[in-house]
């Protein structure tokens, strides 16, 4: 299947099936999302996978009575970090220092440049930030599951003070973001059968006549 093919056979699923993926489709999925875009790398979010029915449910209350939560093979946490910028970065160098195998003062200037950046935030946009970043991801997460034939459905609309509590995200330094339910499709989901409303490309694409 094509890549377009595959955007347009995607769709938000409203009804997911008792279908499971397995351990190997999911691990492809999170190594997809691993590699997505992110601003200087920092990839300021963490994913928490939640497998297991059961935890699903609990999470049940804080999203609105969406079933899919529940009903879906999986369920990921896309959360933000609410670390300090400084600490990120520093991560960031060691880690870039380490896989490159080169000194950690080699990118001093880089890394003096990022704190200088994100320093100029409020702690408010420096958080905005960090959820826009998980929205990359979350862009790389659906194409990869639609070349998959993997149906999702990205959700925003649910208690995220509640999820950071029931998740325990505060002791880890991060706070909810979205989530994203992964599965298969329901054969009785009519909304599979809708046709995509999408703007037409000459209404979303401006082309310059001069540069």
């Amino acid at each position: 299947m094509s890549l377009l093919e595959a955007l347009n056979w995607r769709y938000a699923a409203r009804a997911f099936s008792e279908q499971r993926l397995d351990d190997e489709q999911i691990r492809q999925l999170l190594e997809a999302t691993r590699l997505s875009a992110s601003s200087y790398g920092l990839q300021p979010y963490r994913i928490l996978v939640i497998a297991s029915r059961q935890e699903r449910e609990k999470l049940l209350p804080y999203s609105f009575g969406q079933t899919k939560i529940r009903d879906c093979s999986h369920l990921l946490v896309f959360a933000a970090s609410t670390l300090p910028v400084d600490q990120q970065v520093d991560e960031y160098i060691q880690r870039l220092a380490d896989i490159r195998e080169q000194r950690v003062d080699q990118h001093q200037g880089y890394a003096t440049h990022m704190k200088s950046a994100l320093g100029a935030m409020s702690l408010d946009k420096q958080h905005q930030w960090a959820h826009e970043q998980a929205y990359i991801a979350l862009g790389t997460l659906l194409t990869s599951a639609a070349l998959m034939r993997i149906d999702s459905c990205p959700m925003s609309g649910i208690d995220k003070l509640r999820y950071d509590e029931a998740l325990g995200l505060a002791d880890m330094h991060l706070t909810t973001s979205f989530v994203c339910a992964l599965g298969y499709r329901h054969t009785e989901d009519r909304s599979a059968q809708q046709a995509k409303v999408r703007l037409p490309l000459s209404s979303l694409v401006a082309w310059p006549l001069t540069f």
